[in-house]
């Protein structure tokens, strides 16, 4: 990996690596066309683009009855690992659920309500990889928060990954299609005459997943554009190189398009990891991806002269996960507030989060952590408020009312309190 200080980058090289669009700008045209065709074509238009693109001919959309079968086909072993992951990230969602509370204002009873969505729609990525975690993410979360139709698309395949429907009949979805890319969220989004459109979107995909996105975002709710993956790590002298480097290959091995980067403000632990990484790489199943992914230019090894620098382009870089190793990881993590999960210590790698600790995986990309946070209950539900005045409660506020209503010319509206009092 190159290895770089950050006080020699110019604005423009600074901005290659914080500018991050994984691509996606380059192919919404292409995007544009194919989520038309679905918009028009429906059930013909998902056979066709699944034919061109996957190489598949896909028959059957609806393979809802082959994911409730699936896990009864698959390794003891691995159903064991599944369910177990299941466990813990609905125990961790669980916590995270909202509770309807009212309270006493100025004699007014005043309270917030929450109720789940009735219908969306999870993307569970296929293609070089296969993605059971995500089904358990997605899925998982929408059924903690009462959500009543859990519909899962996922890429078509010749033979479609066993462990994958196990993991989406075993999360609970409700419904399943055979069907993936930018054609998938069009699908999702506007229906078919197999599929019914969804009240959101969820999940994590490529870069034609994440242009899909943004293309039908206003027609359809999305959780966020969550293109392909990124790692942060943030280390100084006291982490292992050995450490920092496995955190950077295991996230490139995801996508070519992936971005993996660690700052410090040690030098020698920045050679030491550069020649680290490059001794992993051999080693990995996906070694070509890996090495794509290092070239990116927004990957690197990055020096800073301090460690306020560091945390300075750690917020900054808002990233999708960020890892900690450093002599004061508290005192590090405080300092950073843009990220979409966090990982502490040198025994906390980022396939804890991915896979079983129970957090979510499904993450914000592209800096997209300065202003929003991960998959979670809350991409669920929506709230209301509500109010109960009695006479004497809004006898109170008439004043006040009618007062601001008069200065906003809204005159029907002061008229409505004075009417209950004449």
């Amino acid at each position: 990996m190159d290895i770089q200080s950050l006080d020699a980058l110019d604005e423009s090289e600074l901005a290659s690596v914080l500018d991050r669009d994984a691509g996606i700008d380059e192919i919404r045209a292409d995007v544009r066309g194919i989520v038309e065709e679905v918009r028009d074509r429906g059930d013909d238009a998902l056979r066709e683009f699944s034919e061109k693109f996957d190489g598949v001919e896909v028959d059957t959309l609806d393979i809802t009855a082959r994911t409730e079968r699936a896990a009864e086909a698959i390794e003891p072993e691995l159903r064991e690992a599944i369910e177990a992951a299941i466990d813990n990230v609905r125990a961790f969602h669980e916590r995270q659920v909202r509770t309807d509370w009212t309270d006493s204002f100025g004699g007014a009873r005043l309270g917030r309500q929450f109720r789940p969505l009735r219908r969306i729609g999870a993307y569970v990525p296929g293609g070089s990889a296969t993605y059971p975690s995500t089904s358990i993410m997605t899925v998982v979360p929408a059924k903690v928060a009462g959500v009543e139709e859990v519909v899962v698309v996922t890429p078509p395949a010749e033979e479609l990954n066993p462990v994958t429907l196990a993991a989406i009949g075993l999360a609970g979805a409700d419904e399943v299609y055979s069907v993936g890319g930018a054609q998938a969220i069009g699908a999702l989004a506007y229906g078919t005459e197999t599929i019914p459109p969804v009240e959101k979107v969820v999940g994590p995909g490529n870069r034609w997943v994440a242009a899909a996105k943004a293309e039908v975002r206003g027609d359809v709710a999305i959780d966020m554009i969550a293109g392909p993956t990124e790692v942060l790590v943030v280390a100084d002298e006291t982490a292992s190189p050995r450490l920092v480097a496995a955190e950077l290959v295991g996230q490139a091995e995801h996508d070519p398009h992936s971005s993996v980067v660690a700052v410090t403000p040690d030098e020698s632990l920045a050679r030491a990891v550069a020649d680290e990484v490059e001794a992993q790489v051999p080693d990995r199943a996906r070694p070509e991806i890996i090495r794509e992914a290092l070239a990116n230019e927004t990957s690197g090894v990055f020096v800073a002269p301090s460690m306020d620098e560091v945390t300075a382009f750690a917020e900054a870089y808002a990233v999708e996960h960020l890892v900690v190793m450093t002599a004061d990881d508290e005192a590090t993590v405080d300092a950073i507030d843009s990220a979409g999960s966090v990982f502490v210590g040198e025994y906390s790698p980022v396939a804890a989060g991915d896979y079983a600790s129970g957090t979510n995986h499904v993450l914000p990309t592209g800096a997209g952590a300065k202003t929003t946070g991960g998959l979670s209950v809350d991409s669920f539900v929506r709230s209301r408020t509500v109010q109960h005045l009695d006479r004497d409660s809004l006898d109170s506020l008439s004043d006040t009312i009618v007062t601001l209503a008069e200065l906003e010319g809204l005159e029907a509206h002061a008229e409505s309190v004075r009417k209950r009092f004449e």
